[in-house]
């Protein structure tokens, strides 16, 4: 077998020991790792095809790998004008009015990121930005891309005037007392009614959006990601981009599955499984729940603030149970979005209940799990369900005084139990840790960075929220290699750097489990390798 890939001088560190091995240098070779030892025996193995770097005592650890992101969804959800970035409606209504100014004329303003902490005590609408977008469609996606604002003129355009119904129970075209739209539209459903009469980008654009973002995501240090969105002709994007070889992530993906599905539909995802390329592979359909707690359509055991949070995303629970018994019994493993303690419950149950009937079978999961109580916790290890959480959600949407928008719904003590990252991984449980790009930024230092210090990424200098549930750096570089890859059954390919695993690997420029976690997010990214090849390499290798 020929020799592809050659590093040298290298610092491997082990994420299951979290120490260095005695090797300086690995081999690769038909993407897998071939040999460990000196750089002497290593070069060795050299000839004249092979690549051959340096890497001057940099830290190689496996390939980071982000266990929830959405590449094709969120490539598509972030074009346009960014709002992330905005703290108080002013910065906001500004930055909408610079934007209104660079319109072409009758052209739509397409906008996201928003967070609804800029409105504080004012109801989430588009009263305050009336006067800014005037006649223009503007359609303005919340943080939580559940949610969205359309401005008068835009939800004229698609005819929506008054409250519609949906199969998504917890759907809703918000409206004021007078039955009039207030221009808020929660989950998907009734998102769509705006989007579907906008101008839609063309297939070229978004397969170069596609492959700009995943180029991103390789520079930033990822190798792989367990997506989240095979829906429309995603799967054909990213196969094309793998034909093409610009494919520099391994993905796998999810496809989703939502209320009103019928047998045959169900019958299609299962005979779906494992279909892909060398890269990318279908394993799993992505279920949701409930939807989220800023926007009062999570599934609260007992309701927020507002009385809102009370229902299923399924109009009737049940049906989820059975489709979660029924791809069990074929071997598939769930993804289900549960965010809400009643949501997280109602999941541990069907799987509880789907193994009592037909045995141990795929791995399943639950996606974000934002509130649960003490006796959740433990369940997670008994039914052996990984606990996939975004511990950057709570750094940058929730304040550590509690007078976001999340812990105001939520009130005490429920807000003081966010994102049990601790508590879940001391019960037992496997935390396997993402992003949820585009809800908040793939770098995945980042990421790990956010489950060790639980503070704001814009403000490090800010108290953390909930520290006693932060994870050390070694269960956080576990949770985007070890943990990543027990997610996803490949615990003997991948997230580990061993002779037969999988040649993914990142490399960067200071030990991850030395550098302060406030410091974490800066640490350079040097060089990544998808299956034995470099899919970013610094100038200075």
């Amino acid at each position: 077998m020929r020799t592809t890939l050659i590093l040298l001088s290298a610092r491997l560190l082990d994420p299951a020991t979290g120490g260095f091995l005695p090797h300086t240098a690995l081999a690769a070779a038909d993407g897998r790792i071939t040999a460990l030892g000196d750089d002497r025996e290593i070069r060795a193995l050299a000839d004249d095809t092979t690549t051959v770097i340096d890497l001057k005592g940099a830290v190689v650890t496996p390939g980071l790998v982000d266990g929830h992101i959405h590449p094709v969804h969120g490539s598509e959800l972030t074009s346009g004008l960014d709002l992330s970035g905005c703290t108080d409606l002013e910065q906001t209504r500004q930055a909408l009015a610079r934007a209104v100014r660079d319109l072409a004329p009758g052209a739509w303003l397409h906008a996201w990121g928003l967070d609804p902490n800029v409105f504080g005590e004012l109801p989430v609408d588009t009263a305050p930005f009336d006067q800014v977008l005037g006649d223009v469609p503007a359609f303005l996606l919340l943080f939580d891309a559940h949610s969205a604002l359309a401005s008068r003129r835009a939800l004229e355009l698609a005819g929506v005037d008054g409250p519609r119904t949906f199969d998504q129970a917890t759907a809703d075209v918000v409206c004021d007392a007078d039955g009039r739209p207030t221009g808020l539209l929660l989950e998907d459903a009734a998102c769509e009614l705006v989007e579907r009469v906008a101008p839609q980008p063309t297939r070229e654009e978004r397969r170069d959006r596609l492959a700009a973002a995943l180029r991103a995501m390789a520079a930033a240090g990822l190798t792989g990601g367990h997506a989240m969105d095979a829906n429309g002709d995603s799967l054909e994007l990213v196969a094309e981009l793998a034909e093409a070889g610009e494919l520099p992530l391994r993905l796998r993906i999810a496809p989703w599955c939502q209320p009103g599905t019928d047998a045959d539909g169900v019958r299609a995802l299962i005979e779906q499984q494992g279909t892909g390329g060398r890269l990318w592979e279908v394993a799993g359909v992505k279920i949701f729940m409930d939807g989220t707690i800023d926007n009062g359509t999570a599934w609260l055991e007992q309701p927020d603030c507002h009385g809102e949070s009370r229902h299923a995303f399924w109009p009737d629970p049940e049906e989820y149970t059975r489709l979660v018994a029924t791809l069990h019994r074929a071997g598939v493993p769930t993804a289900t979005h549960a965010i809400g303690d009643a949501a997280v419950r109602h999941v541990l149950d069907a799987v509880e209940k789907a193994q009592a009937e037909f045995g141990p079978g795929p791995r399943h999961r639950v996606e974000h799990i934002e509130t649960v109580p003490d006796d959740t916790l433990r369940r997670f290890a008994e039914l052996g369900v990984v606990a996939s959480m975004q511990p950057t959600h709570c750094c940058d949407f929730t304040r550590a005084d509690h007078t976001d928008n999340w812990s105001r719904r939520l009130g005490e003590p429920r807000a003081s139990h966010a994102w049990r990252c601790r508590d879940l991984h001391d019960s037992g449980a496997v935390v396997a840790l993402g992003s949820d790009w585009p809800i908040a930024p793939f770098p995945p230092l980042g990421v790990m960075a956010g489950a060790v210090h639980r503070r704001p990424s814009r403000d490090l200098t800010q108290a953390p929220h909930g520290p006693e549930q932060a994870l050390t750096a070694l269960e956080a570089l576990r949770g985007m290699t070890v943990n990543a890859a027990y997610a996803a059954g490949e615990e003997d390919a991948a997230g580990r750097l061993a002779v037969g695993h999988r040649a993914d690997l990142t490399v960067l420029a200071a030990d991850p489990l030395t550098v302060p976690a406030t410091e974490l997010a800066d640490v350079p990214v040097l060089l990544t390798v998808v299956d034995g090849a470099p899919t970013h390499r610094a100038a200075e290798l």
